[in-house]
């Protein structure tokens, strides 16, 4: 049991029955002329029609684990059952069929097939709900204006609706009818409008019947144009019996004599199948309109239909199914349970068999206003909105099946909505199956392909064409980390492409996140860190680019896909790291995190303040004169806490609680103070010193460059060869962006020289 039916079922029954009730009257006033306009399209008997009514509400709702589906005559098989009505000769040969479909159902629902509905792509239910809402739109139109409109069923067992559309307005439209019509729809909108009306304990369609009945009167008294005569098909027409004898002559019994005819049970395959699929997808739309979200058991519903079906059967009705319109109907009037479903099969049973006058007395055109405002709902424009936004892999579908239940009916419809949901789901599958990121190493550039979570043979075209796409001499990282299942045909792809086609190409192919089964040992042939032979191609200038790129990543939330164990498992004695990263304590912007670099690319300096000192200058010169470090980077903070406490200080001309509490802290300050522009924060509001700090931590980096070549003889050697350069940077700790200060916070020379120009990374280095 799902929580929301749990959640549900803890509810006072008195809180659901008066709602569910009221509910059930609505579906019933709905449900009664659709059961006979079906059964009349369907060329059955009317009376086959409120059967199959009656069984679908009182005996599939007591078997039926939905809260909010109704079961009845479905339009959409109304061509299914002429057809087969005409093939086999009699209704009553129809009603073994119906029989022995209904047995197939309880078979089907035995072996759980109903868990197919689980892959009924979701753009193909909303296709079909909204088909639905146009069909209503379409088909009740007519009756709202007091046109009779009859779907006829032509020779090949369809209901031929689009050929009528063009005639709606070429008989002569009732004005009395129009009427009822216009006014029930001018309630309905006024009464969704207002949320007190809408909250209220009489649902706006019982009005609108209530209304309908009253104003039938009132305009028959008037006669003339306005009275609405029985014998234009503008009010219900239900069979009236003279008593319990004539009423029970309206059953038929299936003719049990044709047994032996192989015909009558390739219609009930047909009917089983049919009907089982119409349930599923009509379960599922139910289901998504249900505003507590609760989950019917598919399975459990199959059997429901079958026995519903027998019923049917025995007693004389057209087949059942879920039917969309009703369920609709009942979601929309509020049900809570399936007691709306059960007692609308109850009114149907009492009003047919006791008081069929007074629901001959209901216009039509008011029931069309009710069924009008539910195919709106059903097909509203938001959805077609939603849908477009979704793309057109969800577009597409959505159309293709509204249309096409529109233009033939709802089985055909549904067949090619799947069908083109199918093919798109293909073609995805064959062009975005895997992907695909070009990624800049300290080696150099790499396409990083990730498969994905399930790889089949559908996919091998795609991934082909990607291997092949890479240029010689380039390197491919093929990626199933995040991969459950490869299919045969994919790895066979991989080792042939990894044996034979890859060298052929000049292609190098690194393969991570292999699992043992697949037989493909994970590895890496380039460098996503900084190798002996790598730092031996870097200059001051390159170093430089690779921390601007890697910090626009970082700010960009793009970082590389790195495996951090490789440095600690490739068995190097020494680390090659190319700069110095020289800054503040802050702790949430590590080196390696803000420029994107792997474990042991660089060098990290930190004091608070970015203050140099003689510790600060010794750890430098290991870096780069005996670590071979080819640049190093002083960044400060741009709202550095030390930098902040400086400048308070110098401005207030007294110490604080802050200093007074640190021993060694007013050295640290007492340098930051060198790079504040006394002159300018004096007469500064204490708002700008946001402002002041900025400046100061910029300046106190600028200086920091200077000194670092000024107070250092080794590493202003290696600036003048220009082998080292010094570059000062603030970082915003808000956005993790980094300002090089590349114009006037540069010690050394960026520019490449002529015997350090870069040439090509050699092999021998991309395998370490």
């Amino acid at each position: 049991m799902s929580s929301s039916s749990a959640a549900h079922l803890s509810r006072p029954l008195s809180t659901t029955i008066p709602r569910d009730l009221m509910a059930g009257l609505i579906v019933f006033l709905v449900a009664l002329p659709l059961c006979l306009g079906i059964a009349l399209a369907s060329g059955a008997p009317l009376f086959s029609g409120l059967i199959a009514g009656i069984v679908g509400g009182i005996v599939v709702g007591m078997f039926s684990g939905s809260h909010t589906s109704v079961s009845g005559p479905a339009a959409g098989l109304t061509a299914i059952v002429a057809a087969q009505i005409a093939s086999l000769g009699s209704f009553e040969a129809f009603l073994l069929a119906v029989l022995i479909g209904g047995v197939l159902q309880i078979a089907l629902g035995v072996i759980k097939a109903g868990a197919l509905s689980a892959f009924f792509p979701s753009s193909v239910i909303k296709g079909l709900l909204a088909a639905i809402g146009a069909l209503l739109l379409i088909k009740q139109l007519p009756y709202l204006l007091g046109h009779d409109m009859v779907p006829k069923v032509t020779s090949d067992g369809h209901s031929g609706i689009l050929s009528q559309i063009a005639k709606i307005f070429t008989g002569e439209i009732h004005l009395g009818a129009l009427v009822i019509g216009l006014i029930s729809l001018a309630v309905l909108i006024v009464w969704e409008q207002i949320p007190r009306l809408k909250k209220s304990l009489v649902p706006a369609p019982l009005l609108v019947v209530i209304i309908g009945f009253f104003l039938a009167y009132f305009l028959n008294s008037l006669g003339g144009v306005w009275a609405l005569s029985d014998t234009q098909r503008l009010m219900v027409n239900v069979p009236i019996a003279s008593g319990l004898r004539e009423f029970l002559g309206f059953l038929t019994l299936p003719d049990f004599s044709q047994w032996a005819n192989p015909a009558i049970y390739i219609a009930g395959v047909t009917v089983a199948i049919v009907a089982s699929l119409e349930t599923l997808l009509n379960l599922d739309a139910v289901d998504r309109l249900d505003k507590q979200q609760r989950i019917s058991p598919p399975s459990r519903e199959l059997i429901a239909q079958g026995v519903g079906n027998i019923a049917c059967g025995l007693l004389g009705g057209i087949p059942v199914t879920s039917v969309i319109i009703r369920g609709s109907v009942n979601v929309n009037a509020g049900a809570q349970t399936k007691l709306s479903t059960i007692f609308h099969g109850l009114l149907l049973l009492i009003c047919v068999g006791l008081v069929p006058g007074f629901l001959n007395r209901i216009p039509l055109s008011c029931l069309a206003a009710i069924l009008l405002m539910t195919g709106y709902k059903l097909a509203s424009p938001k959805l077609f909105k939603q849908m477009w936004s979704e793309g057109r892999y969800q577009f597409a579908p959505f159309v293709i099946t509204l249309v096409a239940i529109v233009a033939t009916d709802l089985l055909i419809g549904i067949v090619i909505g799947l069908i083109v949901s199918l093919l798109f789901i293909l073609k995805s599958n064959l062009t975005l199956p895997v992907r695909q990121i070009v990624e800049n190493h300290v080696g150099g550039k790499v396409l990083h392909i990730e498969l994905a979570n399930q790889v089949s043979f559908l996919n091998r075209a795609a991934l082909e064409k990607a291997l092949r796409s890479a240029e010689s001499g380039s390197h491919i990282l093929l990626d199933a980390r995040r991969t459950d299942y490869i299919d045969p045909d994919i790895l066979s792809l991989i080792r042939e492409f990894k044996e034979v086609t890859a060298p052929v190409y000049g292609v190098r192919l690194s393969l991570r996140g292999f699992r043992e089964k697949y037989e493909l040992s994970d590895e890496i042939q380039f460098a996503d860190f900084a190798t002996r032979e790598l730092h031996s191609q870097l200059t001051p200038g390159r170093v430089l680019q690779i921390l601007k790129d890697g910090n626009e990543r970082f700010h960009s939330g793009h970082p590389l896909d790195r495996d951090l164990t490789r440095p600690r498992l490739s068995g190097a004695t020494r680390e090659h790291p190319m700069a110095v990263i020289f800054s503040g304590i802050n702790p949430r912007t590590p080196a390696e995190m803000v420029f994107d670099l792997g474990l042991g690319d660089v060098y990290s300096v930190r004091t608070a303040g970015t203050v140099v000192s003689p510790a600060v200058l010794a750890s430098m010169e290991y870096a780069c004169v005996v670590g071979g470090a080819k640049l190093i980077l002083v960044m400060g903070h741009a709202g550095s806490g030390i930098v902040r406490c400086s400048v308070d200080q110098s401005r207030s001309k007294a110490g604080n609680d802050l200093v007074a509490g640190c021993k060694h802290l007013q050295g640290l300050i007492s340098e930051i103070q060198h790079s504040i522009d006394e002159p300018a924060i004096s007469g500064r509001a204490p708002q700008e010193t946001g402002e002041i700090v900025r400046a100061t931590a910029r300046r106190n980096v600028l200086r920091a460059v200077q000194e670092i070549v000024r107070q250092s003889e080794p590493l202003g050697r290696l600036v003048d060869e220009r082998r080292l350069a010094v570059v000062g940077a603030i970082l915003d700790n808000a956005s993790g962006q980094v300002e090089f200060l590349t114009d006037a916070g540069v010690q050394g020379t960026l520019d490449t020289p002529s015997d350090l120009a870069p040439g090509p990374v050699p092999r021998s280095a991309m395998l370490r």
